[in-house]
């Protein structure tokens, strides 16, 4: 974890989001998830208080509202599952243009995009504010299981790698001629992809052998120790807090 690592979810600034410790904002994130989740969905006021809030942060990290919409995209898929709710859920049913709709369904899919969607831009906000690398070094920070962030590190680090290595091999296969036009040549890349697992499970080999010869017994030695002052703590939990208040008037009102 000692190398840096640009993402493409993380915007370069110097905004006091960005100058937080990281686990302070992991935690803030986790914690504003929580409150969300436990806010009834009938209280729909309160979401687009959570929404303001997460509009708030936006800005307070100078992250651009496109920046921030088009990487919301990835939520598309839970969209669909939840339109489709309100079609297939059962009991007490409403007729809405010519439509036959479930009110459960409807409640329901209510709570998923409203929930979701929040939950997905809290963690747009926290890739965008954070570096991978501080990333790993918040949840070690957090005593995540060490095993666990080591994982994680690995996979982050190699990933590239690896990527790189089907890349090459894409443009072997297209310098000989070949291109995947049917069911015919699934075998050709079935064999590809045999390939990429041997020779990533030999790139992994190769890797604890190096990482054991150096003396390497289970656990990551810790380059930077990461802290955080009352006040850093304090201006990370704003957000959970805030959420927090909305949450119990949800419940109240």
């Amino acid at each position: 974890m000692g190398a840096g690592h640009a993402h493409r979810l993380y915007r370069h600034g110097h905004s006091p989001v960005h100058g937080l410790p990281p686990h302070t904002k992991l935690a803030a994130a986790f914690l504003f998830v929580v409150v969300v989740v436990s806010t009834p969905r009938e209280a729909m006021w309160a979401f687009a208080g959570y929404a303001v809030l997460l509009a708030a942060v936006a800005a307070h990290a100078r992250v651009p509202a496109a920046f921030l919409l088009r990487r919301l995209l990835i939520e598309v898929p839970f969209v669909a599952f939840a339109v489709l709710m309100p079609f297939v859920a059962e009991g007490e049913r409403v007729h809405a243009l010519g439509l036959s709709l479930s009110v459960n369904g409807l409640w329901g899919a209510w709570n998923v995009l409203a929930k979701g969607t929040l939950g997905v831009a809290a963690s747009v906000l926290l890739a965008a504010t954070t570096e991978l690398r501080e990333l790993l070094l918040g949840l070690q920070r957090l005593r995540l299981p060490p095993l666990l962030v080591q994982i994680a590190s690995f996979m982050i680090r190699y990933g590239d790698v690896i990527t790189d290595e089907m890349r090459r091999m894409r443009i072997a296969r297209e310098s000989r001629g070949f291109e995947a036009r049917g069911v015919r040549h699934w075998g050709v890349l079935a064999k590809s992809a045999g390939a990429l697992f041997i020779r990533s499970y030999e790139r992994g080999e190769r890797v604890h052998l190096a990482m054991v010869s150096r003396g390497y017994a289970g656990s990551m030695p810790v380059i930077d120790e990461v802290t955080a002052s009352g006040a850093q703590w304090r201006h990370a939990l704003t957000l959970p807090c805030a959420a927090l208040v909305v949450c119990l008037l949800g419940w109240i009102l």
